[in-house]
Formats: structure tokens, C-alpha cells, sequence
């Protein structure tokens, strides 16, 4: 390890001393840890360019004095146990208090200062947290074994990325697997890998957004994508969604005319709608007619259970003004980071040197190793597997509440997804069903998080993680744990009977 100190062989203290002093200060403050291993003298001597006797001279008194000891064949460590009487020496120095450097934020700055901190979905026993995939039943040893096929055939994967676009063999599989599984109509040059959608949302947000300008988005609506449009300063013009998805009549009523419409139209998030196939026409219509350009967000399109794939937006019409976004995060694992924008040909090369900017390239190996996983069939056979899955848990959780709740609930957007939305018909606020499900060990979100007006009874669940046994029982505990405890009701009481 590097031990960086700062000698001044112009002063009256000698060299050992100086060392000294600054190896037990940072004892002291703790900068270095109890049990924490010191570089050899002959190392610290040669970074610091002194004798070696200098540094074995001070290590010498650390170590009479206590604050140092040696672990035969293991080296020099800061010793375990400091006496108190080490911890209380006078005139040790405090940290250092720093004082606020006054600086002048973008109005991007001031934006993300402001904004509320993003939370994380707490771990519960009994976790119904949305947007994650079962990570158990990934096929990791092959994953592992074609990572290993590719790094050890060459070393090509360690340098930059060449292509702006990102690695052409992923670029190719994922063309070929969008004209086949979602009828996206496109060319592995139009494909701009990205690290997930978030980033790909950052991106077109700076490319076409300026401060003040509007953007169309569904409401409710995706939390995330809200909050990279605040930051830019956009004027956010939410649009109702009903069971048909994006109310696409509202949009006349919108000014002024946004240059962006997002919407997620393969499954409506949180509300599970899927856009009908005229509203699908209409908006691409609208779209042409008042040169808007359409994010269509297929976040987890792979997933439908109660009826044939729907084919993207984007596919729908010949020149369509839509720039597709997908990720791998639902259909695989999130810690891979990679996702990919399909985007319009005369906007390809702009958003390829943007993406460049902000982020010379996602991993190379992964992306050879996702390259591979798909064109060998890996991704399609991996992805029936859990559909089935899928479809066995939502089934489960479905039963669970209509066996809990009965006629207390109503169950939106189950036909596709990771997620459902149970709406609870209870006269409790928001807030209150959440923390009595909290203490009850059972996690869950309310949908109200993501709309941008007021709504109350609806909750989202995920069932993509839980086992079955985990489903039954954590529904089981949120019912006991709203009859249990005395109501907050909104407007009317509410007579509880037990479900």
C-alpha cells in the first residue's frame, strides 16, 4: 500500500520525527484504521525517498509506544487494541473543519440540488418491490463460461471502444431480435448502445430540451423519467391514462405544443394499460402532424401473459417520429448496465457523439458476452423460462389478494410485466397502508409516488422476486396488519370486517 506524508528536510525536526508525528496522528483520527497494514520500511523508504533506517527509526518508536505492532511473516499493522490513554494524548489535532466553498451551480445544478434524494426500495421479509428480475434463476455458469470463452480468445475487450454506436455483433443481435420478437423496424446502424434507459433518457433530454420547453408524459408515470425532465428545466404536461393507456385527445389540449411525448405503450407503468392499437395510430399521427418527436420506453414488452406480443410503436408506421428505448435490466440482471436506443437515421450520428461525451463506452466484454448470448438462443430460451415463472407468481399473488381482500380490491394491470397494481378500496391514506405493511414486515409502494396530481388507494407489487410461499404469506400479514390496527381514515369511516 501507498502511505503518502509530506517530509520537509528544511526544518529542525529531524526526518524520523516527522514521520513519526504524522503516522501517529493519523492513528489518532482515525485515517488509519485499527489493524490496518503500514507499507515495509524499505517500501515507505523509497516512496518517500529517505533511508531505510529513517522510516525503521520511526516504525521502531510507534512500536515501543503501542501504536504499532508486527504479525511474524505478515508484516507492520496499527495495532488492534490503542490503550485509552493513546486515544486522550494532548494537542492531537481534530479534523479539519472546511468551510463552503462559495460556487455558482448551472441552473442543471440548482435543479439536482434541489430535488428530493432518490430513495432506495428498503429489504423487507416479505419484499413486493417493482422493476427487478429473479436474479436466482439467471443461467449463470453459462453467462460464466462464455465470459471466460471471450476473455481468453483475445485482449481486445480491455482496450477503448472504437465505434461510437457501440460493439457492432451486439448491435447486429439486437436488430435481428427487435425485427422478430417486438416488429421494431431497424438497422444495426441506428442501434446506439447505452447503459440503460436512464442514460439514453438523459441523453435525447440534453439534445432536444432547453429550459422551458415542454414534454408530454403519462400520468401517472415513471418516476425516474420525471426527474431527469425537471432537471433540464422542461415543462412537464402530464396526460391522463383509463384502461386504453395515454389518453391521446388530451394531448390537443396541451400548450404549448411539447417537443416530446413519453409514454411506456407496451405495458403503462405503474398502471400495467396497454395502448389499443387506434390510440397507437392516433398518437403517431398527431405526432407527424405537429413534428413532436415519440419516446416509446419498452421497459419489459418481453413479458405479456393473457394475450399475443404487441408489436412496438415504433414499427407501426414507415418513418415513424419515434426513438425506441430498451433495456436488458427486467429480461436479465440490472448489474449489467447495458440497454440501447434505436434511433431515427438522421438523428444517429448526433446522438452517437453525445453518448460519446458523456461516456466513451460500456464494457466491451459484456457486450460480447450479451453479443453471444443472444444469436446463440440463449436470450429467448432464458426469457420463456421465466415468462412461465412470471406468469406462475403473478397468478399466485392475484388469488392471494382476491382471497384477502375480496371485494376490497380491484386488480389493474395484470396481463403483462413485472409488476400489478392493487387498488384498495379502505379509506386509509396512502402513507398509512404503507408503514402498517412496513411493521408488518411486508414491503410495498404506492403508486401515488408517481403521479404528478393527486391520487389515493393504489398500490404497486412486484412478484418478479418473491417465491410463491413468500407471496401467500406476505399477503397474508399486510390484510392481519390493516385490520389489526386502529384506522387514519380519509373522508368517511370506514366499517373494517375482517377480509
Amino acid at each position: 500500500m501507498e502511505l503518502a506524508l509530506t517530509l520537509d528536510s528544511d526544518l529542525a525536526q529531524p526526518l524520523h520525527r516527522q514521520i513519526y508525528e504524522q503516522i501517529r496522528d493519523r492513528i489518532l483520527s482515525g485515517q488509519l484504521a485499527r489493524s490496518q497494514r503500514l507499507p515495509p520500511s524499505r517500501a515507505l523508504a523509497q516512496s518517500l525517498q529517505v533511508s531505510r533506517a529513517t522510516v525503521s527509526l520511526s516504525y521502531d518508536q510507534l512500536l515501543s509506544e503501542g501504536y504499532l505492532e508486527t504479525r511474524p511473516g505478515a508484516g507492520t499493522f496499527v495495532a488492534a487494541q490503542l490503550p485509552e490513554a493513546l486515544l486522550q494524548v494532548e494537542g492531537h489535532p481534530s479534523a479539519p473543519v472546511l468551510e463552503a466553498i462559495p460556487l455558482r451551480l448551472s441552473r442543471y445544478g440548482q435543479a439536482i440540488a434541489l430535488a428530493p434524494p432518490w430513495q432506495n426500495q428498503p429489504a423487507a421479509p416479505y419484499n413486493f418491490r417493482y422493476g427487478h428480475p429473479s436474479l436466482e434463476l439467471f443461467p449463470l455458469p453459462l453467462w460464466k463460461r462464455l465470459m471466460a470463452q471471450e476473455m481468453s480468445a483475445h485482449r481486445r475487450w480491455m482496450d477503448y471502444a472504437t465505434d461510437p454506436l457501440g460493439y457492432g455483433p451486439l448491435r447486429e443481435a439486437i436488430a435481428q431480435y427487435l425485427t422478430r420478437a417486438r416488429a421494431v423496424t431497424c438497422h444495426p446502424d441506428q442501434i446506439v448502445i447505452t447503459h440503460g434507459t436512464q442514460q439514453a433518457l438523459q441523453l435525447v433530454t440534453q439534445l432536444f430540451i432547453d429550459p422551458g420547453e415542454a414534454i408530454a408524459l403519462e400520468n401517472p408515470g415513471y418516476l425516474g423519467a420525471q426527474r431527469i425532465f425537471r432537471s433540464r428545466g422542461a415543462l412537464l404536461q402530464p396526460v391522463p391514462v383509463d384502461g386504453d393507456g395515454l389518453i391521446v385527445s388530451a394531448l390537443a389540449q396541451l400548450q404549448p405544443i411539447p417537443k416530446l411525448i413519453y409514454v411506456t405503450p407496451s405495458h403503462q407503468f405503474p398502471t400495467g394499460a396497454l395502448l389499443s392499437l387506434p390510440r397507437r395510430l392516433q398518437l403517431l399521427d398527431w405526432a407527424q402532424q405537429h413534428h413532436c418527436l415519440i419516446l416509446e420506453d419498452d421497459y419489459d414488452g418481453e413479458f405479456r401473459y393473457s394475450s399475443r406480443p404487441i408489436p412496438a410503436l415504433q414499427g407501426l408506421k414507415a418513418n415513424a417520429p419515434v426513438l425506441y428505448l430498451g433495456t436488458f435490466a427486467k429480461v436479465l440482471f440490472p448489474g449489467l448496465h447495458l440497454g440501447y436506443a434505436v434511433v431515427p437515421t438522421n438523428l444517429v450520428q448526433t446522438f452517437a457523439q453525445a453518448r460519446w461525451l458523456s461516456d466513451r463506452h460500456c464494457s466491451l466484454l459484456d457486450q460480447a458476452v450479451l453479443a453471444r448470448f443472444i444469436t446463440e438462443g440463449h436470450l429467448e430460451r432464458h426469457l420463456r423460462r421465466m415468462r412461465l415463472c412470471y406468469d406462475r407468481r403473478r397468478q399466485i399473488l392475484m388469488d392471494a389478494l382476491k382471497a384477502n381482500f375480496g371485494d376490497r380490491v380491484t386488480i389493474l394491470g395484470d396481463s403483462a410485466g413485472l409488476h400489478l397494481v392493487a387498488r384498495l378500496h379502505s379509506g386509509l391514506c396512502d402513507q398509512a397502508v404503507v408503514d402498517r405493511a412496513a411493521q408488518a414486515g411486508v414491503y410495498l409502494a404506492s403508486l401515488q409516488d408517481h403521479n404528478l396530481q393527486s391520487c389515493q388507494g393504489d398500490f404497486i407489487l412486484g412478484y418478479s422476486e418473491v417465491s410463491e410461499a413468500q407471496i401467500e404469506t406476505g399477503i397474508q400479514r399486510w390484510a392481519a396488519a390493516l385490520h389489526r390496527w386502529p384506522k387514519t381514515v380519509i373522508g368517511q369511516p370506514v366499517i373494517d370486517k375482517k377480509p
